[in-house]
């Protein structure tokens, strides 16, 4: 979660000692959220976020590991954006892929 604020804050132009004026924590506080040592409270994540403009959602993906449904979903969006042909070339591919993986 660290790196995903570090990222936005940075991309935000803001320096750790703005971002932790406007969020009213330590510079010392942030760099410990940034570096992952510590783990920002609900109230300051919130306020963090507020603050970079960030989605929740968009920070805790990068956090929270995928579950096998969303696996799912990010295949079939790929698959629908290719021809019938050609999805039918990728089943093919998967299924050698996964006959390999059961070796």
């Amino acid at each position: 979660m660290g790196k995903a604020i570090r990222r936005y804050r940075e991309e935000a132009g803001i320096t750790q000692e703005k971002l932790a004026e406007l969020v009213d924590i330590s510079t010392n506080h942030l760099g410990a959220i940034e570096r992952e040592v510590k783990t920002p409270t609900m109230e300051t994540f919130v306020k963090l976020l507020n603050v970079l403009g960030a989605e929740p959602n968009e920070v805790l993906k990068e956090v929270i590991p995928l579950t096998r449904m969303e696996h799912t979903s990010v295949v079939e969006g790929k698959l629908e954006r290719l021809t019938p042909k050609k999805q039918e070339s990728v089943l093919r591919m998967l299924d050698v892929i996964i006959e390999e993986m059961m070796i």
